[in-house]
């Protein structure tokens, strides 16, 4: 079970900020394609600024609902999640409407990059012209990314 509250905050400003190296070994099977590590931090930055003009989508059930509705994004995936079930849909609906995807490694990260305080474990980031160019940069290098098979 989730703990809140201050003790949680604590320990988790307590606790070292693991390196991708360190992340990269909690990831689930699944974790393919795998953003680079500095793709990962472009992503990061493309998310925080995709969530300053209120243009993500967060979490499973609202990004599966709008690949349904069939929105044009760049969907991130956290390779750390478990269970697999929860998310392991999501990259095949991804494939079939030809919406580029990747894992990083870390759900806490990207629900920082999100400006939340919960870990999250998918974000879909949908283009804006405040943010064009990180964004056509992350969609081309993540689009080039090896589709697992």
């Amino acid at each position: 079970m989730a703990r809140d509250g201050p003790e949680a905050a604590a320990e988790a400003e307590a606790a070292p900020e693991r390196t991708y190296r360190e992340q990269i070994e909690f990831l689930n099977p699944i974790a393919q394609p795998l953003a680079s590590r500095k793709l990962t931090r472009k992503l990061y930055k493309c998310i925080k600024k995709a969530s300053k003009h209120k243009q993500i989508r967060r979490g499973v059930k609202e990004v599966q609902k709008f690949i349904n509705k069939g929105e044009k994004g760049i969907v991130v995936l956290a390779g750390d999640t478990l269970p697999i079930d929860v998310y392991c849909h999501i990259p095949i609906m991804c494939e079939d409407r030809s919406l580029p995807y990747a894992y990083i490694p870390s759900k806490s990260d990207l629900g920082a990059a999100a400006g939340s305080k919960r870990p999250t474990c998918v974000i879909m980031i949908k283009p804006h012209e405040e943010y064009e160019e990180a964004y056509t940069e992350c969609w081309e290098e993540v689009s080039a990314l090896p589709l697992p098979l």
